[in-house]
């Protein structure tokens, strides 16, 4: 459930630092685009979108379109390859799998349960295909 504007100010007010009410209240937040929510996880994170696109193991030509807003509707492989480079938590994917309008994660799918223990334990994009992979599931490519 969604906590009222007023709730969330009274714990922006209660948090010592910003990054701690960020990242505990993600998933309250609003984003207009794909490309607006990664900009402000590069800025909040210190990363460079070179470093995300190889360790993603992304096209960079693609991933730089997804960036600048110009790539619009991502495969999910795609924005979890994204998620994957980024050392994204789970909560934080799920968020921007929602904002790209993709299906969530869910649990009860083989596939999917891997994705999210790897991402849960941060594991790279490696590891988790070699999961996948063990487990004869379509690996993130």
């Amino acid at each position: 459930m969604e906590k009222s504007t007023e709730e969330l100010l009274e714990l922006l007010k209660s948090k010592k630092t910003y990054e701690e009410f960020f990242e505990e209240e993600i998933g309250e937040f609003y984003f207009s685009s794909i490309s607006e929510y990664l900009e402000l996880l590069l800025t909040e994170k210190k990363l460079k979108k070179s470093d995300v696109i190889l360790k993603g193991n992304l096209d960079k030509n693609y991933a730089y379109q997804i960036f600048n807003g110009n790539k619009t509707n991502p495969s999910r492989n795609k924005v979890l390859m994204l998620a994957f480079g980024m050392g994204l938590t789970l909560n934080e994917t799920r968020k921007l799998l929602k904002i790209a309008s993709l299906s969530d994660l869910y649990v009860r799918s083989p596939r999917d349960s891997i994705i999210m223990y790897c991402l849960t334990k941060g594991h790279s994009l490696i590891t988790c295909n070699e999961y996948l992979s063990d487990f004869s599931l379509e690996i993130l490519e």
